[in-house]
């Protein structure tokens, strides 16, 4: 069994290659099972929604519950990773994801499939919390940046077998059956964790945990997201300001309590991490909603199979896997700013060329558009992450962490959200039938144009990122 860090801050146990190696594939179970999942799912979408006859709103809740409850516990748990043990809280992670993706094969409506995806996401949050504290923490600055690119890696090539994989589960063995892919590899991880690795990491052990301050965090994410799907409803109205004013709230509250869920100085006095994060927001927002978009777009309007509409999409999680271990070496060597600024400028070239999607756009357009959108998000990804947790002092890599995939999960979240908003105005609470492919498209055109605006707005801040001079 391998030893890590003790609990002990006077014990210095060394971290050998074997070790660094140990960790990093653990990492890459837990790095390919959740994108997978949340990639295969979106393929699965038409399916589910013939099964229970869901409109468009209601289908996008399939995978908005996952990211939002992902996105309420991350930060708290990236906390009480860092003061109780990042070990501990990924192996919980990984174990509720394995469990729930069980329960998910069994549900009977669409109320308990909902519920079991929530369960997943609380899962994904524990692991995303996590999973990239421990990567920092075993491997050194020198080193780092290559780690990191090989864990985005798994994760890209996660989001590729997804849509593959996904679709030829879906057409034969139904979508249920995508769900258990996510249970051998979550026990091989877990039985990973606990037989080859000893000891803990918790640079924070002993200090408090604040409970309010996640209260109130979970209280303003959960109002808006719910408020995005309820527009131009009353409900919406008052929704999205309510949590507005509640996020304002946490953030002074924040500010104010001596041990927060959340260190608000690390925005105010750290510029680096600050825009790294605003950045990788504003990259998610624009770009995560548009496989659940093209998804649809290539099932409904243009009548291709699961199987066929995964092997199409699987074309851009393909392209990121190829460019983003030579990113995350170039973050190593260069300034990440450089390289993750040069990515989403080509994320918004695609997202433009998206725009002009019709019924009768050939499929070679799409893939070219695929290709382009892949690798400026394959550019972005890993020389971003490398940005955020260089940035930080040690002791707060589990907040870092947390923060870095809470940035992705709301930025994913907010991106489901616009999709849901633009679906509610446009083509309103309906299935997605052929009376209804106009307005359908339409929602589609009025997406694109929207995230590639955002994707152009996330290149000025990540190129705001530099430090000043002396």
């Amino acid at each position: 069994m391998i030893r890590l860090h003790s609990l002990d801050p006077s014990l210095k146990i060394s971290l050998t290659p074997s070790l660094r190696y140990t960790v990093l594939f653990i990492a890459l179970l837990a790095g390919f099972i959740t994108p997978f999942d949340g990639s295969a799912v979106n393929i699965a979408l038409p399916s589910i929604s013939a099964e229970f006859h869901m409109d468009a709103v209601s289908l996008s809740w399939i995978s908005t519950a996952y990211l939002l409850a992902a996105a309420v516990f991350l930060v708290p748990f990236g906390r009480i990773a860092d003061i109780y043990g990042r070990k501990r809280v990924f192996l919980y992670g990984i174990g509720i994801f394995t469990i729930s993706s069980f329960l998910v094969t069994m549900v009977p409506t669409t109320t308990l499939l909902v519920l079991a995806r929530t369960l997943q996401g609380f899962g994904g949050a524990l692991i995303y919390g996590t999973s990239i504290a421990i990567l920092t923490s075993v491997f050194p600055t020198g080193e780092r940046g290559k780690a990191l690119g090989i864990y985005v890696t798994a994760v890209f090539v996660g989001l590729m077998a997804g849509p593959l994989l996904g679709g030829l589960l879906t057409d034969y063995f139904g979508w249920r059956s995508i769900f258990f892919v996510n249970i051998p590899l979550g026990i091989m991880a877990c039985l990973l964790i606990v037989t080859k690795l000893d000891g803990e990491w918790a640079e924070c052990a002993g200090e408090s945990f604040d409970f309010t301050g996640s209260v109130l965090y979970a209280l303003a994410l959960i109002a808006l997201m719910y408020g995005f799907s309820e527009v131009p409803g009353m409900a919406g109205l008052l929704l999205i300001p309510a949590g507005l004013v509640i996020g304002m709230v946490f953030v002074w509250y924040e500010t104010r309590t001596p041990s927060p869920v959340l260190d608000m100085h690390l925005f105010t006095t750290n510029r680096v991490f600050t825009f790294s994060n605003l950045a990788a927001l504003i990259n998610y927002s624009a770009t995560y909603a548009v496989t659940f978009l093209l998804s649809l777009d290539l099932q409904y309007t243009k009548g291709f199979s699961p199987e066929y509409a995964g092997l199409v999409l699987i074309i851009q999680p393909a392209v990121m896997a190829l460019f983003s271990p030579v990113a995350g070496r170039l973050s190593d060597r260069i300034d990440p700013q450089i390289v993750a600024s040069a990515g989403m400028g080509l994320g918004a070239i695609g997202l433009f060329l998206l725009s002009f999607l019709s019924a009768s756009t050939p499929l070679s357009y799409i893939i070219i558009c695929l290709v382009i959108f892949g690798a400026g998000l394959g550019l972005f990804s890993s020389p971003n992450i490398n940005a955020i947790m260089s940035a930080v002092e040690k002791r707060q890599y589990g907040v870092a962490s947390g923060m870095n995939g809470t940035m992705r999960v709301i930025g994913q979240m907010l991106s489901m959200g616009i999709a849901m908003m633009i679906f509610a105005l446009v083509l309103g609470r309906v299935e997605i039938t052929p009376e209804f492919y106009p307005q359908f498209l339409t929602s589609l055109r009025y997406a694109f144009v929207l995230f590639t605006v955002l994707c152009i707005i996330g290149i000025g801040a990540s190129l705001m990122r530099a430090k000043k001079p002396a």
